[in-house]
């Protein structure tokens, strides 16, 4: 499975965004991942609708829109993605998952669940059908620079070993969380193939975005 780099743009200068979307078009970036925060689901606020929108207009990358806010089902007109963007939602912030999932679809997105890092793969057993990817949350979300969860490395491990065993290797698992050089490795081992680049690998203050993103992508594909 192809292993992908997602930079989380919640990391970029204010006043560099459009230089770090010009490099990360040249470099080959996969996708932008974009964490919305409503200060209900998680105690924080982060990028918005217009944000969304703008920067969809902007670049021909795929956007990675991680929605941690409450009822999305409710909310998914507000937010401008379309065919080949991927979309996760909270399996913990809706009753209504597999409503939310089916209105993702029907856009052309790539719909996701993702989960916190207490919350069992299990939950995932109804919605495989339905699904394209998983986003494993490997902090607790809402806010950067957290420390790693050490148990949800082996956690990535049980997921990709159930995902495979029960027919559905076509299925992605990206993480998020303290996706560092060092825990981007081990989490490649474990099984993932999609990676919330932020602080700790991509926008690392001792290097480069081109010599970061190289590294990162020497890595994965060690």
């Amino acid at each position: 499975m192809k292993q992908k780099i997602a930079p989380s743009m919640m990391c970029t200068p204010l006043f560099g965004i459009r230089e770090c979307v010009e490099t990360f078009e040249r470099t080959g970036i996969d996708l932008l991942h974009l964490d919305v925060m409503d200060g209900s689901f998680v105690s924080n606020y982060t990028l918005g609708t217009n944000y969304v929108k703008e920067l969809k207009a902007a670049t021909r990358i795929p956007l990675d829109i991680h929605l941690m806010i409450e009822d999305p089902e409710r909310k998914l007109d507000w937010f401008d993605f379309s065919e080949g963007d991927y979309v996760s939602v909270h399996y913990e912030a809706t009753r209504h998952l597999h409503r939310a999932l089916a209105a993702i679809k029907s856009r052309g997105a790539k719909a996701m669940v993702a989960i916190n890092p207490a919350t069992p793969i299990s939950a995932l057993d109804s919605v495989l059908d339905d699904i394209d990817a998983v986003l494993v949350m490997t902090v607790n979300p809402g806010f950067a620079g957290q420390k790693l969860v050490e148990s949800t490395l082996k956690k990535i491990r049980r997921l990709r070993d159930s995902l495979d065993g029960a027919g559905y290797s076509h299925i992605e698992i990206e993480v998020d969380g303290n996706v560092s050089f060092e825990n981007a490795g081990k989490m490649r081992e474990a099984g993932a193939s999609i990676y919330v680049a932020g602080s700790s690998s991509v926008f690392a203050k001792d290097g480069t975005l081109e010599e970061n993103i190289a590294k990162m992508r020497g890595i994965l594909e060690g």
